[in-house]
């Protein structure tokens, strides 16, 4: 099983660590490291099974090098998870357990924050290891910078769409108000747009939507809303088959991760005329923050590259017209380009005297 799944990725290394005095359980996946050591976070989370733990981690890192591709850094794909109940096991000793498991790999993995992991945490694994980030002495809140690239990237589907990058106008639906959803759909108010927002806590979009003056759609309607954009920033797999012949948008551009139920769905919403920014081309804000935070950086410089996703975005969607194609196959193609040419520089590199 483990070794026909890491041969079905083209995973590096897979390895599993345990902790028995903590109850550490850890699979840590590095899926490529041809751009640069590997970096992703960790998850804590309580899995039916361990093939279902390996079956996420080996997905969660394989897209972790696309997003790293595609975002330009030069970083590869990684990703690791924690088995068990966090309430249950969660505790210092364990992450300094894992913050040891993580050194072993010897920099080949960097980690940082995800799902029931955070900032306190990854400063408890640091203990241990110098290759995590995310910690509260870093670059601070990633959601703002990663909204800001999600807002660009808006920029850049309106533009091909509608001739014009500004989003005055521009009727926006966000789906989900949590950190990064809330900072993108205050930058769309800001810059004009009309924007209406969804999300299951009624008391919190009533309260956003007072203050700052924007319309809402009850979560049972948000997909048949009409907008211009539809922009998912809750939870993955909202694009499916019971919800696209339900959109009235011409671009689907959001925050969330893994929005397509499945990859053929890239090519439904384009048979609708709908233009589909890839979600891990489109939300690379974070890793972005983290990775600066790694390499060397600041906040403002992390900004600037967020900006940049729009441009990066544009490339694809040319691609992607030209070869009249998705952009998501677009996006895998200039992912994959700029893995293959590292690896090609690797292989003809001649050792220095």
């Amino acid at each position: 099983m483990v070794f026909d799944s890491i041969d079905d990725r083209g995973h590096e290394q897979v390895s599993y660590f345990t902790d028995p005095e903590t109850g550490l359980k850890a699979i840590v996946a590095i899926h490529d490291t041809a751009l640069g050591p590997s970096l992703g976070g960790t998850r804590f989370y309580d899995y039916e099974t361990e093939d279902d733990a390996l079956e996420d981690v080996l997905r969660l890192s394989e897209a972790m090098t696309y997003k790293a591709a595609a975002a330009d850094l030069p970083l590869g794909g990684g990703k690791a998870v924690i088995v068990g109940n966090p309430e249950e096991l969660k505790t210092e000793d364990l992450l300094e357990a894992y913050g040891r498991a993580v050194d072993h790999l010897g920099g080949r993995y960097i980690t940082s924050v995800d799902v029931n992991t955070g900032v306190e945490d990854m400063e408890i694994v640091r203990r241990e290891t110098d290759y995590a980030v995310g910690t509260s002495d870093g670059l601070g809140n990633p959601s703002p910078i990663t909204a800001h690239g999600v807002f660009s990237g808006i920029q850049a589907c309106a533009d091909h769409v509608y001739g014009t990058e500004s989003v005055e106008g521009l009727e926006v639906v966000v789906q989900g108000l949590g950190k990064v959803g809330q900072a993108l759909a205050e930058e769309l108010a800001d810059n004009g747009a009309e924007v209406t927002v969804s999300d299951i806590d009624e008391d919190h979009v009533a309260a956003f939507a007072d203050e700052h003056d924007v319309d809402t759609v009850a979560p049972e309607n948000v997909y048949e809303e009409p907008c211009d954009v539809f922009a998912p920033c809750a939870v993955g797999g909202v694009v499916n088959d019971d919800t696209i012949p339900q959109l009235e948008c011409d671009i689907v551009a959001g925050a969330a991760n893994n929005v397509l139920a499945e990859r053929r769905h890239a090519e439904a919403l384009r048979e609708e005329g709908i233009v589909y920014a890839p979600d891990y081309v489109i939300n690379a804000g974070g890793l972005i923050t983290v990775a600066k935070e790694y390499l060397g950086g600041t906040r403002e410089g992390a900004f600037d590259e967020a900006a940049a996703i729009g441009d990066r975005l544009s490339e694809m969607i040319d691609r992607a017209e030209r070869q009249d194609t998705t952009v998501l196959a677009a996006a895998e193609e200039y992912a994959e380009e700029r893995i293959e040419n590292a690896e090609s520089v690797d292989e003809t590199a001649v050792p220095a005297e």
